[in-house]
């Protein structure tokens, strides 16, 4: 299958995703956030959670911090 027929079959989607704000590389962070909520839900501090999965995902804090950010983030697919 080419590029082009995946981007054909899933059309609608892309758009709606592209139109909220939806990074197509936010899924392989997904787990990140799942591993955010449970540390949270453990009752840890945000700074020693952000530096956790800092390590864990090998990327900087600034992103662990915008992708908290956009993942709390609620969709408005008709927001201007």
């Amino acid at each position: 299958m080419k590029v082009i027929e995946i981007l054909k079959l899933n059309r609608e989607l892309l758009k709606a995703c592209y139109n909220i704000g939806i990074h197509p590389d936010d899924v392989q962070y997904i787990e990140l956030y799942n591993d955010y909520n449970k540390l949270q839900a453990n009752g840890e501090k945000i700074s020693y959670i952000v530096a956790t999965l800092s390590n864990r995902y090998g990327i900087c804090e600034r992103k662990v911090y915008d992708l908290i950010k956009r993942f709390k983030t609620d969709c408005n697919l008709y927001a201007v």
